[in-house]
């Protein structure tokens, strides 16, 4: 318990724990910054944080197994490098709150505990920055509402952390159900729960691979985007609809047109995905999951061979509705849409075969739906 290890660091109890779950990107790769459609699940895995105010004007920050602790005085918003860079993450909720017209907490000592997995494409950055949004604005005496808790991470990782990231992280740890997946009209944003059938189950395959060039690789697919948006004279990417590519096409240079061909049919398949969902069939659900890993791999060319791999065995595994990678890409992991007869021994062969072809091991997680962002305290 996350209040004990507080004790046993500061030598008192807490006086604020709050929660917030990890996130599966459901399906929706890269349209939440192109100004489409998303779905989300909130995960059963946390970060969570304590909080107890404390006398001479500093903030301290420790973490669990994350990195190196680190004070700094009330107000100062210092960016931190090598393993104390973690607390960047809430030290942007910290600099994000005035902007929102939001008081400051005094003094406290601060510590947080995770079981969300770095490096799995499951954003533990936006878990830990909404339960620590979430205990500043109690120490502070301030309530937001759930849209403006996601705001407030969001901004936090854009200006501070300095990740373009869009609203879906943020928007499903605040906004997520048990038994639900949360659809993000982007553009809104407006946040809407779908129904998820009691008998699908997520397992995600962590390869523990990362492209050495990831962060520029992002953000060079967020500028080819823009470029395709400019060129064919529209705000964002998703104003366009599939029956519009064909004509498009002469207007684009050839890589930015595939990334927004990606980006228009993937805002079609969440579609898809949200009335096959409302309509309790996993099957058709699937279907578009795998597609969308297709489209990833061939269009917006986020994939590697190690997702590659594990998308196209998972999806020829009994008990697989369907597989797709999950996260931005360029690494990480897949995410499967599977029933309960899928379980343990499916997820041990994928990882053999995947063990064969590359010689390492991969990392099978098995997840359930979780409640969203929550003060327990």
């Amino acid at each position: 318990m996350i209040a004990e290890r507080f004790r046993g660091r500061y030598g008192r109890p807490p006086e604020i724990v709050a929660r917030a779950p990890g996130r599966i990107e459901f399906i929706g790769n890269h349209t939440d910054y192109n100004g489409g459609c998303v779905i989300g699940a909130s995960l059963d895995r946390t970060v969570d944080v304590a909080l107890a105010a404390r006398a001479g004007g500093q903030w301290r920050f420790a973490s669990e197994g994350r990195g190196e602790p680190a004070a700094l005085g009330v107000g100062r918003f210092e960016k931190q490098a090598g393993p104390a860079a973690w607390i960047n993450y809430p030290l942007g909720v910290l600099a994000t709150l005035p902007a929102f017209g939001l008081r400051l907490p005094d003094g406290f000592d601060y510590l947080a505990e995770s079981n969300v997995p770095m490096g799995a494409g499951l954003s533990s950055s936006a878990a830990i920055e909404l339960a620590s949004a979430l205990a500043f604005l109690r120490a502070a005496g301030e309530t937001v509402p759930r849209e403006t808790l996601a705001a407030i991470g969001r901004q936090a990782e854009n200006a501070f952390v300095g990740v373009p990231c869009g609203i879906l992280d943020q928007g499903v740890s605040a906004f997520g159900q048990a038994d639900h997946l949360v659809f993000i009209d982007c553009r809104g944003p407006r946040f809407e729960l779908l129904p998820l059938p009691p008998q699908a189950h997520f397992w995600i395959f962590n390869t523990h691979t990362k492209h050495a060039l990831v962060d520029g690789l992002y953000a060079a697919r967020h500028r080819e985007c823009l470029e395709a948006a400019r060129a064919l004279g529209v705000p964002f990417l998703t104003d366009l609809k599939p029956a519009d590519l064909p004509a498009a096409e002469a207007r684009v240079p050839a890589v930015p047109f595939r990334r927004a061909r990606h980006v228009v049919e993937e805002n079609a398949r969440v579609a898809a995905a949200g009335a096959a969902l409302r309509a309790g069939d996993l099957a058709a659900v699937g279907r578009l999951l795998s597609a969308s890993h297709r489209s990833s791999r061939d269009l917006f060319e986020n994939s590697t061979p190690e997702l590659d791999f594990l998308a196209i065995a998972l999806a020829d595994s009994p008990g697989v509705f369907g597989a797709r990678l999950t996260g931005g890409g360029f690494g990480g992991a897949v995410m499967a849409l599977t029933g309960p007869d899928f379980g343990e021994a499916g997820a041990q062969r994928v990882a053999a075969a995947y063990e064969k072809r590359f010689g390492a091991k991969v990392d099978a997680l098995h997840a359930r739906t979780g409640p969203g962002a929550a003060l327990l305290e």
